[in-house]
């Protein structure tokens, strides 16, 4: 049996330990603690070491799922969980373009940890004002090749079309 380490990274609030969540075949491991500054205002908790979840694809494939947390003072953490790892997803909230710039920090910071196969996912699709993945492309300045995806990180199907998009351009590296 074959194990596909998969980070899943992105700003605060972006949607990463429900992306999880959703689609763990286990109880998802986390380390959500209660947010005591001001982005308690944002939401009352946030992940402060990692999340992990797991998900088997077939008799031959098990997808490991490592959530980082958002904030730059655990940033130490995001390391730490790209070791070992062969593709991720970078979550992007589509309704906070606020935090657009921050999304391209951390997808330079994980390009930098390992030359491994990325895709972006749009969270939030959802919402009435969420930017499409078109004008997220162009505001992360992506190139064309990158992939984008649409998502909903509350949906299994959504989560499930980000993973196998991503699992796709692994498999092309490890069978390349």
């Amino acid at each position: 049996m074959q194990a596909v380490k998969i980070v899943v990274t992105g700003p605060f609030n972006s949607g990463k330990t429900q992306f999880i969540r959703t689609i763990s075949e286990i109880e998802v491991v986390s380390t959500e603690r209660k947010i005591t500054d001001e982005l308690r205002a944002v939401k009352e908790q946030t992940t402060v070491a990692m999340d992990f979840g797991r998900i088997t694809i077939d008799e031959d494939l098990v997808l490991y799922l490592f959530g980082t947390p958002g904030q730059r003072r655990f940033d130490f953490m995001w390391d730490i969980l790209s070791e070992g790892m062969l593709g991720f997803v970078v979550m992007v909230d589509s309704t906070s373009p606020q935090t657009f710039r921050e999304a391209r920090y951390i997808l330079d910071v994980f390009r930098r940890y390992a030359k491994t196969p990325y895709v972006v996912a749009a969270n939030k699709q959802d919402l009435p004002d969420a930017w499409s993945p078109e004008d997220i492309r162009i505001a992360l300045r992506l190139n064309s090749n990158v992939k984008v995806i649409p998502c909903v990180a509350t949906e299994k199907e959504s989560v499930k079309r980000v993973l196998l998009e991503l699992l796709y351009l692994v498999l092309e590296v490890l069978e390349g």
